[in-house]
C-alpha cells in the first residue's frame, strides 16, 4: 500500500512539471526517458493512474484503507479495497520457480487490468516479470551447489559458532564479516556469482527478451497516458487548445 501511494505522489510530481505548457504541444508524445530508473518511474506513474481510475469507478480510493469505520459493515472499506486491488478468491496465476518457490497472482483486479493496458498480456508479463526478477536468486541457489562453496560455508560455520554452544541463528554483525573474510566465503561468493548468473541470464534468453519487449510496449503506453492526462490538466486550466 506504501508503494502505492509513493506512486500517487510521482504522479503528481510529474504533472507539476507541465503546468506551463500549451495543449497544443502537449498533444505530441514526449520524448521517452533515457535512463532505465526514469523510464521504470514513467511506467510506475502509469501504472497508478489506471489504478485510481479503476478503483474510482467503484468507488474506492487509496484513503480507505485507512479510512475510520462508523459502526459496522458487512464489508470493511479495507476488505473492499484489497479486493478491488488484488482481486478475489483463488489465484489464476503461478509460477514455480527453479529456486522450489511458488509466485501467484490473480487475473482480475485493478493492478491486473492496469498490467493488462500497459504490457497488452498480462499472463505473460507475469510469468516472465516472476523469472527475470529471481535470476539471481536462481544463480544464488546454483551456487549452494558448488563444492568450494560448501567447503567455505562449512568453514564459516566452525568460525561464527562460540567455542561452548550452538551457533546463534543471527550471528553478530561483525563475526559474521570476519568468518566470510577468514573462511574465503566472502573470495568464493565473489568468484562464483557472476560466473552463474551470467550462465542463468543465458540460459533465460527467450524470457529476458520478452521482457525488454513488454517493458518498451509498456514505456510507450505510459508515455501515451502521460501525454493524454497532461493535456486534460492544462485544458481544466483554462489553456486554449487551438
Amino acid at each position: 500500500m506504501r508503494h502505492l501511494r509513493a506512486l500517487a505522489a510521482a504522479a503528481l510530481a510529474l504533472l507539476a512539471l507541465t503546468g506551463c505548457a500549451t495543449a497544443t504541444a502537449q498533444r505530441a508524445v514526449p520524448p521517452l526517458p533515457r535512463t532505465e530508473r526514469d523510464r521504470g518511474d514513467l511506467i510506475d506513474t502509469a501504472q497508478q493512474v489506471l489504478v485510481d481510475r479503476c478503483l474510482a469507478r467503484q468507488g474506492l480510493t487509496l484513503q480507505h484503507a485507512s479510512a475510520p469505520q462508523h459502526g459496522k459493515a458487512s464489508d470493511p472499506p479495507d476488505r473492499r479495497l484489497q479486493g478491488a486491488l488484488f482481486g478475489r478468491g483463488r489465484p489464476e496465476l503461478s509460477v514455480t520457480l527453479a529456486t522450489g518457490y511458488t509466485v501467484t497472482a490473480h487475473t482480475d483486479g485493478c493492478l491486473a487490468a492496469a498490467e493488462r493496458e500497459l504490457y497488452g498480456d498480462q499472463r505473460l508479463w507475469f510469468r516472465t516479470r516472476v523469472v527475470v526478477n529471481n535470476l539471481r536468486a536462481e544463480a544464488q541457489q546454483r551456487m549452494k551447489r558448488d563444492p568450494d562453496y560448501r567447503d567455505a560455508t562449512a568453514r564459516w560455520t566452525r568460525c561464527a559458532t562460540p567455542a561452548h554452544g550452538t551457533r546463534p541463528g543471527r550471528p553478530d554483525p561483525a563475526v559474521s564479516t570476519r568468518c566470510a573474510r577468514e573462511s574465503g566465503l566472502t573470495r568464493v561468493r565473489a568468484r562464483l556469482e557472476p560466473v552463474l548468473l551470467a550462465r542463468v541470464r543465458a540460459e533465460r534468453h527467450g524470457q529476458l527478451t520478452t521482457y525488454r519487449q513488454l517493458r518498451t510496449r509498456a514505456l510507450r503506453r505510459a508515455a501515451d497516458l502521460y501525454a493524454e492526462r497532461t493535456v486534460q490538466v492544462t485544458l481544466k486550466k483554462g489553456s486554449d487548445p487551438s
